[in-house]
């Protein structure tokens, strides 16, 4: 009877260290063995009591650390303000300085004598500028950007702060192409729409220019008239510079949807087609001056000098001197110079057959020889020879004979090729998908 209580002893001093030492084990395997036995059980818990935990307060003594060196440390910290601006035609160094935030009269006299700024910059409107300032209002850094030529590069101005003033580079750099997405309604006009739309002339003029065998712009716009635009804005560092090509356009004219989209087929010149594969391509386009009028058309009228009924072989075209005249379409330069009653002429020959001839030009902008491509600048609308008021004299002539321009500018490109249509097909659901999203934007960034 002593040893089995000595038995009882010692198996009740086992359990009781392993309920001290795990206590969470016993207890999940209790809660086991009770529900596989059907019973019912409650569970206290084995923790000590609050009333008989020790409590022991310690008191230690923290030293702060020395707060000079901590101010010394946010002393050094450089805060410096960026803010960017475009230049003003009548912009001086202080006044774009002042505008962007500076306050720095060593900045105002180092870009005073620096050439670059004073013949790049100043005078010069619409031309960005970044600036890095000081907490104290004093220049930093100075960046500038424009593209000069549209050649697909930009040109960046630095100005930096040395130990010892400034100094300013000038460097050259590729510009990058993004897409951008815009949309707009016609209220008034058509470039309203676009400035309210943020896109810049550009995108209009290629957008007319692409509709124009289909949409007389002159003429059938109409209030109400919508369009969606994806196209390419020109990128120097992230900002836009100029804008690029159309991708993709639709132009909804009179509840009538136009739609484009620009193909280039490997080994082939790029175009403009509907989405199922017509061009919409033009050999020549429809008029080497944009937003012109008719003055004379293509039959018998009174001659204005001879003061006698002649047929005339072309149409006049009224525009102010100085407005750009383009080649209708791809060529070589025949002739450039002057011929008596025409004035300052350029001749363009498209193929053994064809040419066209663009007279009374105030200025000359291409030499015989010269290659052009279709819608390049060739002149400016002038004066010059038997004429009584600025507009372009221009014919279309076929073996020798003149031809009706505006009829000639009908005849269509032909449609995708049969080994190019599953790229094609590819690209034009890309395209409406991009036409869906930009027909619902209406903010876009203009890059003009």
């Amino acid at each position: 009877m002593k040893n089995r209580k000595i038995a009882i002893d010692k198996l009740l001093q086992r359990a009781a260290h392993a309920l001290e030492h795990h206590p969470r084990q016993i207890t999940a395997l209790l809660v086991v063995l009770m529900f596989s036995a059907g019973g019912a059980f409650a569970v206290a818990s084995l923790e000590p009591s609050a009333d008989k935990l020790t409590v022991r307060q310690v008191l230690e003594e923290v030293s702060p650390l020395p707060l000079e060196p901590q101010l010394r440390d946010l002393d050094a910290q450089r805060l410096n303000l960026f803010r960017s601006e475009l230049t003003r035609e009548r912009d001086s160094a202080e006044a774009l300085l002042a505008r962007l935030g500076v306050n720095d009269p060593a900045a105002a006299a180092f870009l005073r004598k620096d050439p670059v700024f004073r013949s790049q910059l100043l005078g010069r409107a619409g031309r960005t500028v970044t600036v890095e300032v000081s907490i104290r209002q004093e220049l930093q850094k100075l960046t500038a950007r424009w593209a000069p030529q549209d050649d697909g590069t930009f040109k960046r101005l630095v100005m930096q702060r040395n130990t010892d003033g400034f100094s300013a580079s000038v460097e050259s750099a590729p510009l990058v192409a993004a897409t951008r997405l815009g949309s707009g309604i016609v209220r008034s006009s058509l470039f309203a729409a676009a400035d309210e739309a943020h896109m810049g002339d550009g995108v209009v003029n290629q957008m007319v220019d692409i509709f124009s065998g289909d949409i007389n712009f002159r003429r059938d716009l109409r209030s109400g008239d919508r369009f969606s635009v994806v196209y390419e804005a020109l990128e120097a560092d992230g900002e836009p510079m100029r804008t690029g090509r159309i991708l993709s356009a639709e132009f909804v004219n009179g509840g009538k949807p136009y739609r484009a989209v620009w193909f280039q087929a490997p080994g082939r010149k790029g175009a403009y087609y509907t989405p199922d594969g017509n061009s919409l391509e033009s050999s020549y386009l429809s008029s080497p001056v944009e937003f012109s009028r008719v003055s004379s058309g293509f039959a018998m009228r009174m001659h204005p000098v001879q003061n006698q009924w002649k047929q005339h072989l072309g149409v006049d075209l009224a525009a102010v001197t100085g407005t750009p005249v383009r080649t209708v379409g791809d060529g070589t330069v025949e002739f450039a110079g002057v011929q008596n009653g025409f004035g300052k002429v350029v001749i363009v020959k498209h193929n053994h057959a064809e040419q066209t001839l663009y007279a009374h030009l105030s200025k000359i902008g291409v030499h015989a020889g010269q290659s052009v491509s279709q819608g390049q600048l060739i002149g400016a609308v002038g004066q010059t020879g038997w004429a009584t008021g600025p507009h372009l004299h221009f014919e279309f002539q076929v073996n020798g004979a003149q031809r009706d321009p505006l009829a000639m500018a009908k005849h269509s490109a032909p449609p995708v090729t049969d080994t190019a249509r599953a790229d094609f097909e590819r690209l034009a659901r890309s395209m409406r998908a991009q036409l869906a999203a930009a027909s619902q934007a209406n903010t876009v960034v203009s890059a003009d």
